[in-house]
């Protein structure tokens, strides 16, 4: 039931949801970036379809496979023995083991997040656990967080993980192919949720004792994405998502707000090119910051905050899986205003992007032989 009151928060609200229903979103013509800028450095191989990963304090890397396993890099050389301590994870389709976090008081803690499918037969979906890490292993692993309801589909599982500055926990999960449930507020698909560390929901949650719905979505009309970084700057929660056949879009998380799939998208159906929904805008919905026709396919995104690049400070690098290529968005003044695109078909499928504590670029190619890759500045800019 809506509250028949006006408040300062719901005049926000209003106006924030009227200016992105007006205004279109950007796309702005990309330019090929000059590859001899970076050095390539192969820190691993050897990974089976790796997903996400973590850089822990002591300098080690810890790359999650998406059959199952997690693994760990000490001084550049992938350990042969997968990290202990994984709960059953069900690898079909799209799932299996995906994205991983630390808790923002890992050094005291030793707590690492991951997000991973789970089930069997006509049951499966997207579970968050935590557990201790002690090196070697995972111990005192909980389940935190899962999709309900659970369906049969191997696909759209989002799963991306984020901590804000508030320790507040973020999770994508996307439709499961199945395009009404991300407009429905009882079912998690096609939801970005908001979560404390301990997995219970917040009081100050959008829909919070609202009926049915499920009280730990934060945002909704999703369709699949796949990453999500907070903004150092804003401290505001970024995604990207997946479109259909174009449509992949960028999108700023706000309370509450619904982003529309599969009611307006800059896709069109798979196939037959006819359109998805009412079109590109509906009052009420959030147009995204930046989207891409055609389809890159993005995995993996990272603001770039070190001190290798300082051209680049504070702009976007995502991977694309389809072109395999990385892209760079310059950003001034939360804007995009120009896209560069890198190794276009030249490192593989790239699935995951992250700035190291050390300042460079590593990426992750998606591969039953996958790598970790180091980018370097080769030349000053």
């Amino acid at each position: 039931m809506i509250k028949k009151r006006f408040s300062w928060g719901f005049l926000c609200s209003l106006l924030l949801i009227f200016s992105n229903a007006c205004f279109g979103a950007q796309k702005l013509q990309s330019v090929q970036g000059d590859d001899s800028l970076f050095k390539v450095v192969k820190i691993a191989d050897g990974l089976q379809h790796p997903w996400g990963m973590v850089f822990l304090p002591d300098g080690d890397i810890l790359v999650t496979e998406r059959p199952g396993r997690l693994r760990i890099i000490k001084n550049g050389i992938l350990h042969p023995t997968p990290i202990a301590g994984l709960p059953k994870i069900t690898a079909r389709g799209q799932g299996g083991l995906l994205d991983i976090a630390l808790h923002p008081d890992y050094k005291t803690n030793k707590l690492i997040y991951f997000s991973y499918v789970a089930g069997h037969r006509n049951d499966i979906g997207t579970e968050v656990a935590r557990a201790r890490f002690d090196g070697q292993r995972l111990y005192d692993l909980q389940v935190i967080f899962r999709l309900a309801p659970k369906t049969s589909t191997t696909r759209h599982f989002g799963g991306r993980l984020v901590f804000d500055n508030n320790h507040f926990l973020y999770i994508t999960l996307g439709d499961r192919g199945d395009r009404p449930r991300a407009q429905d507020l009882n079912d998690h698909a096609g939801a970005v949720v908001r979560l404390h560390d301990d997995g219970t929901v917040p009081a100050d949650n959008p829909f919070i004792n609202q009926g049915k719905h499920q009280f730990q979505i934060y945002s909704f009309g999703h369709r699949n994405p796949q990453g999500m970084v907070l903004n150092p700057q804003t401290n505001a929660v970024w995604i990207h998502e997946h479109g259909p056949q174009g449509g992949d879009e960028i999108n700023i998380i706000h309370k509450g707000q619904n982003y529309g799939w599969p009611v307006i998208t800059y896709g069109v159906n798979y196939f037959t090119g006819t359109a998805v929904g009412e079109g590109t805008h509906k009052t009420g919905m959030i147009q995204p910051l930046y989207y891409w026709v055609p389809s890159i396919a993005p995995s993996g995104m990272t603001f770039y905050s070190g001190d290798k690049f300082p051209d680049w400070n504070g702009d976007l690098f995502i991977g694309s899986l389809k072109f395999q290529l990385l892209v760079h968005l310059q950003l001034q003044d939360g804007k995009v205003v120009r896209e560069e695109r890198f190794f276009t078909g030249k490192l593989g499928r790239i699935r995951d992007v992250r700035t190291g504590p050390d300042g460079y670029l590593y990426l992750l190619t998606d591969a039953g032989n996958g790598s970790l890759i180091r980018l370097e500045p080769r030349k000053s800019r």
